[in-house]
């Protein structure tokens, strides 16, 4: 399905969509409201943490107080590390670097032994991939996928940055939106997040972006404010596969696994401020081949499409 003329993304080349032979219908679309769900881990200090996962990977939502520490010991590759709301207070701490975080920011945490170390009350996402099968484990949805969803590729890390492993920082403050650039895009070995600019009130619904993905789930994180997901399930030969459209509304925060290659579109409904973040496991290689799109582009290298599937 196409983007919209004044849709950047209408550069890119599109497809329809349709289920892989053999592979039956697109998997059922996963919403989470965080506000709505008890947390699956309450710390000694009283911190709230969630833990939701899709095929490649696993996202940890914390409400975290002041005090609290997070550490992995011997981790395995790149995860990520969002803090995504202000106010912000941290310390991360790693085998390749450290860095106090005081404002909206995207960290990239190398392999090894880290630590996150909280100076006042924080909202703390964390991003790892399938590596960590034992975090995968912990999610609350992880019955969803003890048959692998035939529609998504398996996860195949990226190549490694250019300048070797270190502890990556990216204030949100430093990356305003600029003309050519879909929101706000970084990526690593591991992850590619876009985290956009929040809307001041619904969007306009004349104007949304309903497309698809081949063979990669997407994961939308709200952080402000309510969102509405609208989902359609690509028709296969079978009857009994067809499903009808989802249109469902969340609060902030929440998790929205969106499987291939339903067709999807989020749309803001808010009055005030409303905000999301979308994130994939591994990158995406068609929004990594726009020029400038991917704001920490130099740092890696983009590997072979048809070697990286």
């Amino acid at each position: 399905m196409p983007y919209r003329t004044d849709d950047i993304r209408s550069r890119m080349p599109t497809t329809a969509p349709a289920a892989a032979p053999g592979a039956g219908p697109a998997a059922q679309a996963q919403f989470i409201d965080l506000t709505a769900t008890e947390p699956d881990e309450v710390t000694e200090r009283g911190s709230r943490i969630w833990w939701v996962r899709g095929q490649n990977f696993a996202v940890s939502y914390a409400v975290a107080c002041a005090g609290e520490v997070f550490e992995r010991e011997a981790q395995p590759d790149e995860y990520v590390a969002l803090f995504p709301t202000d106010p912000v207070g941290a310390v991360v701490q790693s085998d390749h670097g450290s860095a106090s975080v005081e404002e909206t920011a995207l960290v990239v945490v190398p392999p090894g032994a880290s630590r996150i170390e909280l100076t006042r009350d924080t909202q703390v996402v964390r991003l790892f991939s399938a590596a960590s099968a034992e975090l995968l484990a912990r999610c609350r949805n992880n019955d969803a996928y003890r048959e692998p969803d035939p529609h998504v590729a398996g996860f195949a890390p990226w190549p490694p940055a250019i300048d070797g492993p270190r502890l990556r920082t990216y204030c949100v403050a430093d990356y305003p939106y600029a003309p050519g650039r879909f929101g706000r895009l970084f990526r690593c070995s591991t992850f590619m997040v876009n985290l956009f600019d929040p809307d001041l009130g619904p969007r306009d619904s004349a104007a949304l972006s309903p497309h698809h993905h081949d063979d990669f789930e997407q994961c939308s994180l709200t952080v402000d404010g309510q969102w509405c997901h609208h989902v359609r399930t690509p028709w296969t030969a079978n009857l009994a596969d067809w499903r009808l459209d989802e249109h469902v509304t969340v609060a902030s925060p929440s998790v929205t696994i969106i499987p291939p290659p339903s067709v999807h579109t989020s749309q803001s409904t808010g009055q005030a401020r409303n905000q999301l973040i979308d994130i994939f496991c591994p990158p995406r290689h068609d929004f990594s081949a726009q020029p400038g799109w991917v704001i920490n582009e130099r740092e890696y290298p983009i590997p072979d499409a048809e070697n990286a599937r």
